[in-house]
């Protein structure tokens, strides 16, 4: 039975991503039929490099969730999406002290390989990254590790 979006967000703010809490990353919005996410993320010194600016590694798993939600979402129902490959393209940096977005979005949803993006913008909407990735989508049965509105990680 699917649910509609306002449900479906909530449920997914209640039941993050273990990297999802330990980002701080806040689903913003979710809409299933046109596989889209936005997450919001404060760039704090703990992931940035000695520049200031967001550490690469770490805005690629915020990319990543952005594009992972997109898909669980249009897929409507209990998937797992491991990924099978992805790029990552830098355009500008992500400063220390600034707010950032994750626009995870569902390119095209195959039987079992779907291909999507995500984007990093800055408040002003200025392109800082883009992740393109192949994931394959997985039915899930029983119990997965989610992380609770104060970041507590269990097998639920």
């Amino acid at each position: 039975m699917a649910v509609d979006d306002a449900e479906l967000l909530e449920r997914m703010r209640a039941k993050k991503a273990p990297t999802t809490a330990l980002l701080g990353l806040y689903l913003e919005a979710v809409d299933s039929s046109a596989g889209t996410t936005r997450y919001r993320m404060d760039v704090t010194p703990a992931f940035c490099n000695p520049m200031g600016s967001l550490q690469g590694g770490i805005a690629t798993t915020a990319l990543d969730d952005a594009a992972a939600t997109a898909v669980i979402a249009k897929s409507q129902r209990r998937v797992g999406v491991p990924t099978i490959e992805f790029k990552v393209s830098f355009f500008g940096p992500a400063r220390v002290g600034t707010t950032v977005w994750f626009d995870g979005r569902v390119l095209k949803f195959g039987r079992s390989i779907v291909f999507a993006e995500a984007d990093m913008v800055d408040a002003a909407g200025k392109l800082l990254a883009r992740m393109s990735t192949s994931v394959m989508v997985v039915d899930l049965e029983g119990p997965g590790l989610f992380a609770d509105g104060a970041g507590k990680v269990t097998r639920q």
